[in-house]
């Protein structure tokens, strides 16, 4: 059974560099390290998909082309059950960890994230992989300065990444190819020991 990895973000040109789109550029970044084939339009499930493969896993990349709580619908034709939802691995911004930071888990909570949301209820589960890479600035103390209040968070989520903080997002998603790697060869436990 192959691997689906998921790269959530909201679909338009518009959105292309936002920090609510860190997981779609990431898993873009992947297919163009995995050299998988080229993208193309899925209209059934509503997503952008491409297949490639690693060793012996074979995987499939999909971007939702829904808005980001809506996520889930695109899933619905590839995850048909408990068992493949287990082999997702769901790459998504995250306001509670800093620039820089990546951190997986499984079978968790969704952190008020929407995205997260739509997908849980989408395929009945929580039992599925997550990538969270942090977007939120810190003090000079590394102290976290997240956005407070629904307005400013949405505001932030939708703003731009700045040059530097591009320059600083390539580490990380070279980061998250390596543990998209690591979770397909040797499951999300032994990622978890090395990333988080």
């Amino acid at each position: 059974m192959a691997w689906i990895i998921v790269g959530l973000g909201n679909p338009g040109e518009e959105y292309d560099h936002t920090r609510h789109n860190t997981g779609r550029m990431a898993v873009q970044h992947f297919a163009k390290s995995t050299e998988s084939s080229a993208w193309r339009e899925d209209s059934k499930a509503k997503a952008q998909v491409t297949k490639g493969s690693l060793g012996k896993n074979l995987f499939a990349l999909i971007l939702p082309d829904t808005f980001m709580n809506k996520s889930g619908s695109a899933l619905l034709k590839y995850v048909k059950s408990v068992k493949a939802a287990e082999r997702m691995i769901v790459v998504y911004d995250d306001l509670d960890l800093p620039l820089g930071k990546i951190k997986i888990s499984f079978d968790r909570g969704s952190g008020g994230h929407k995205g997260i949301e739509s997908i849980a209820r989408a395929v009945k589960t929580k039992r599925f992989v997550r990538i969270r890479v942090g977007v939120s600035p810190t003090t000079p103390s590394g102290k976290l300065r997240k956005p407070e209040g629904d307005a400013d968070v949405e505001k932030f989520i939708l703003g731009y990444f700045k040059d530097a903080e591009m320059d600083v997002l390539k580490k990380v998603f070279k980061e998250t190819g390596d543990a998209i790697a690591t979770i397909m060869e040797g499951g999300y436990a032994i990622a978890m020991n090395r990333f988080n």
